[in-house]
């Protein structure tokens, strides 16, 4: 029997080199899976088995990218409370990692050896990449839009809660004009909100029994039934005068009849004097219609003085072509530069945003070429 002191030694050595080789060789497979697009591509061409790590980590957060865009998607466009819209932004940013973990010379490529061994199911396309980053940005700005809406309902909600607090507790006149004109200002934030929200169809009810609450404690409609109407009709107006102030430019004739809404929407609220209880919410509102009428006239000025100029540059150049009609072999082209440098003078008198300027840059534009 062998002394135990006849026992071969333990290898240290060949761990040790084995232990350092090991080393080695892992940290020469992470340094070939570095984010760094040059060296994968090499590698992916020549020994694609190397980049098994990046492989494993790209498939899992393909498919979860996927599936959170889906679920976030899901969440944030069919919401039916602000529950929903939480976890929605839970998965949209879960979305975005997993997006801003796919690097970009992953897109397109497809690993043959890997999804053969690993039943892989990936092939994703730029557009697909593009695509689902662009459904990300949609739900963020949806989402934002929301975070804005619920916000203002909350801001809406405590400041109509401290102006029906402050009219009950104050008694004079000046501190209950204070306090209608905050409670009418929130009621006006909330009709504000977009209507195409989750938050903004919450907001309808609230505003229903704002409203009422308004009435029935300010006295629109219970003890002051003449202001009441005449603010009711000066919205009308205001609203009509509105509509027709979409899609711009308008011609001279449409302007005048939307300053004649302003006009009536502003003569109904002059009739409310400062002796009624809606004095204050009258003039809030009256600024608001006498700056929308400032706006009108000044649009009627520009698009009067624009027509004038268009019509002049016009005649300039009907003019400026019988003369180079009637008498091709003396054309004075001195007088010829003059004239197109009149035509170009007056064309630089018609504003933008009016129904004139459009043609005045592109009569002036050919003007120019022949200037030169």
């Amino acid at each position: 029997m062998p002394h135990s002191s006849d026992q071969a030694p333990f290898p240290w050595g060949a761990l040790k080199s084995s232990t350092i080789a090991l080393i080695a060789l892992a940290g020469g497979v992470w340094m070939l899976n570095l984010p760094f697009a040059p060296l994968r591509w090499a590698v992916a061409k020549s020994a694609p088995v190397l980049l098994i790590p990046s492989f494993i980590s790209m498939d899992q957060n393909y498919r979860q990218a996927i599936v959170n865009i889906k679920q976030a998607d899901q969440l944030v466009n069919q919401a039916t409370s602000p529950a929903d819209f939480e976890l929605g932004k839970t998965k949209a940013n879960a979305a975005q990692k997993n997006l801003d973990a796919l690097p970009v010379w992953f897109v397109g490529y497809y690993p043959s050896q890997y999804c053969s061994l690993f039943r892989c199911g990936w092939n994703f396309t730029i557009d697909e990449f593009r695509s689902a980053r662009e459904t990300v940005a949609r739900m963020d700005a949806t989402l934002f839009q929301e975070d804005n809406a619920r916000t203002q309902i909350e801001q809406a909600d405590q400041a109509i809660a401290e102006a029906q607090q402050a009219y009950r507790q104050t008694t004079d006149l000046p501190g209950q004009s204070k306090a209608i004109a905050q409670w009418q200002a929130a009621i006006d934030t909330l009709q504000e909100i977009p209507s195409k929200t989750l938050a903004g169809h919450m907001a309808q009810g609230k505003l229903s029994a704002y409203e009422r609450d308004f009435q029935q404690v300010v006295g629109f409609t219970k003890d002051n039934t003449r202001t009441g109407s005449l603010i009711t009709v000066a919205k009308q107006f205001a609203e009509e005068a509105t509509q027709l102030a979409k899609n711009p430019p308008h011609s001279l004739a449409e302007l005048e009849e939307i300053q004649k809404f302003w006009k009536t929407a502003i003569d109904r609220l002059s009739n409310i004097t400062d002796k009624d209880p809606d004095y204050v919410a009258a003039q809030r509102q009256l600024v608001g219609y006498q700056k929308s009428l400032s706006g009108v006239q000044v649009q009627m000025k520009a698009e009067q003085e624009s027509v004038q100029a268009f019509d002049e540059a016009q005649r300039l150049k009907k003019n400026l072509l019988a003369v180079t009609t009637n008498d091709p072999q003396g054309i004075d082209r001195g007088r010829v530069a003059s004239e197109l440098q009149a035509i170009i003078d007056e064309l630089a008198k018609v504003k933008p945003g009016t129904t004139q300027y459009s043609d005045a840059q592109k009569l002036m534009k050919s003007a120019q070429n022949r200037l030169k």
